[in-house]
């Protein structure tokens, strides 16, 4: 009896000693803010210890906007915004057009290998390199050497992005060969010294930047935080935040942090541009 009285009284004192879990925040899309989600969601949980738990995904910002739009994510990140159709979708299942964040500014870069003699292409090069208009090297001041074409998938906000504002709406060439996300891409431009490729300018890592031109008569320009700040870097956009509805609680006090000093000091951190 003595024992199952203590038993009893045990329990009793662990179930009035115990704590709600944190809420949960899930984020899910673009994998070119995926490190930088990641490095905001550890800052904020370590600001805040005990106070929410922060789940970072990628695959990509068209996953997460349908992720989004299926509510199975709180917070989706998208490198492009959200298509009318998209929106039209969200408001159906939940009586709101969402909320965009522009959370970061980042400059799509063009990346080389390391030792490729080319420094600069103009836009229409980049264009005409994409679209197979331009296939060989040597008509761009390279070698006389095929050129091989890296991209992302289709799924991609950086993917839409690059067709949509460098090749203004043209098809990529059926060459290319498409890879998961821009740490991919620029792995493999690092390897190959006839390659070609294009992402964030925060993943510059074994590669070097393609100088970029608005035409054949304007100043070559590499991404830097000066030029992309200054709007002279021609390829230059913003990243986003989508949510469902306005936010509250703990989401909103979130966002709200990402946007304040110390959330937009890690955006710097990372290697992206900080849109205040």
């Amino acid at each position: 009896m003595r024992k199952a009285i203590m038993t009893g009284a045990w329990a009793l004192s662990a179930v009035s000693l115990a704590f709600p879990a944190a809420p949960a925040i899930t984020v899910k899309g673009s994998d070119t803010m995926v490190i930088l989600g990641q490095r905001w969601a550890e800052k904020y949980m370590a600001a805040f210890p005990g106070e929410v738990s922060i789940q970072v995904t990628g695959g990509g910002s068209g996953t997460g906007i349908s992720a989004l739009i299926n509510g199975t994510t709180d917070i989706c990140n998208s490198s492009r915004p959200m298509k009318a159709s998209e929106r039209d979708k969200l408001k159906q299942r939940f009586n709101s057009l969402g909320v965009e964040v522009r959370a970061a500014k980042d400059g799509l870069a063009v990346y080389l290998h390391e030792s490729s003699p080319v420094e600069a292409l103009t836009m229409a090069q980049v264009s005409d390199i994409y679209t197979a208009r331009i296939t060989n090297w040597k008509d761009v001041g390279g070698p006389d050497a095929k050129i091989i074409l890296y991209g992302r998938e289709n799924n991609s906000g950086t993917y839409v992005y690059f067709r949509d504002n460098v090749l203004m709406g043209k098809d990529f060439a059926a060459a290319m060969q498409s890879l998961p996300g821009t740490a991919a891409v620029v792995n493999a431009v690092s390897k190959d010294k006839l390659s070609i490729g294009f992402g964030g300018a925060a993943y510059a890592k074994g590669i070097k930047y393609a100088k970029i031109k608005k035409d054949a008569e304007s100043p070559a320009v590499e991404p830097t935080p000066a030029t992309i700040k200054d709007g002279s870097y021609p390829v230059t956009r913003y990243l986003y935040l989508y949510l469902k509805t306005r936010p509250t609680g703990a989401i909103k006090k979130y966002v709200d942090w990402i946007l304040s000093p110390e959330g937009q000091s890690i955006v710097t951190d990372v290697g992206y541009f900080p849109v205040k």
